[in-house]
């Protein structure tokens, strides 16, 4: 089993991991003007309480998103700079994917739908069956989500239904939902043990955050374009 440290920053609560010898550690700090400051003195913690150094990391991994823009933001650029120094390889995770995992750990769900709260009215969501995603990731007013009809109870997830109860309360799933669930790394750094193990790993300087709400960054399709026509102008 690769050696992931894992790095996760995209909501209230800044966590990292370290999955090693099949044994997960963690460590997490809540409050988000903490997160850039809380990050290294954990990962430290981490990999002294496992007696390994960073450049023994087989990879980083990091949520890249949806969440906060500066959180994702935080948790790519401290993925990088050790990435950088260490000579390792970072896997990008979809901050969704790792609740839906908690979810179904926690829950044994095969049907999972995983909603986190973007702020400005709206809401960054997913959809899985059987530990794939089926919808999404996408972002959306929370009355216009409609997810695909499932084979067997859809079991709900994450702090967007808390956010807009209002919003969410014709939808069946949302009565239950588990609120408390949310991205972290311990969940991160399991998923990037198997993406890496599947050639999953980029360098550093590949390493973007996932935005979804185009009003704040362009994709990297977009940057292209522009640049482009930066280029030949």
């Amino acid at each position: 089993m690769p050696l992931i440290l894992a790095i996760e920053t995209s909501s209230e609560t800044a966590s990292c991991a370290l999955l090693h010898d099949a044994t997960l550690l963690s460590r997490e700090s809540s409050g988000v003007r903490t997160h850039s400051q809380a990050i290294l003195p954990m990962v430290q913690e981490l990999l002294a309480e496992a007696g390994v150094t960073l450049a023994e990391c087989d990879a980083i991994a990091f949520g890249a998103g949806p969440g906060s823009f500066t959180g994702v933001r935080t948790a790519c650029g401290i993925a990088q700079g050790l990435a950088y120094g260490a000579g390792l390889p970072v896997v990008s995770l979809v901050t969704l994917d790792a609740m839906a995992l908690a979810c179904r750990q926690q829950t044994g769900a095969t049907d999972i739908l995983a909603v986190l709260d973007a702020r400005m009215g709206e809401v960054y969501w997913a959809q899985y069956h059987g530990g794939q995603v089926v919808a999404g990731p996408a972002l959306c007013a929370p009355a216009e989500l409609v997810p695909l009809a499932a084979d067997g109870p859809l079991t709900a997830c994450g702090n967007g239904f808390s956010a807009y109860p209002d919003a969410f309360a014709g939808l069946p799933c949302a009565h239950g939902a588990l609120a408390e669930i949310m991205p972290h790394a311990r969940q991160v750094a399991q998923l990037a043990a198997a993406a890496f193990a599947a050639g999953a790993g980029m360098p550093a300087a590949q390493a973007q955050p996932l935005y979804l709400r185009n009003k704040i960054a362009y994709t990297s399709a977009e940057r292209l374009v522009i640049n482009a026509a930066k280029a030949a102008a």
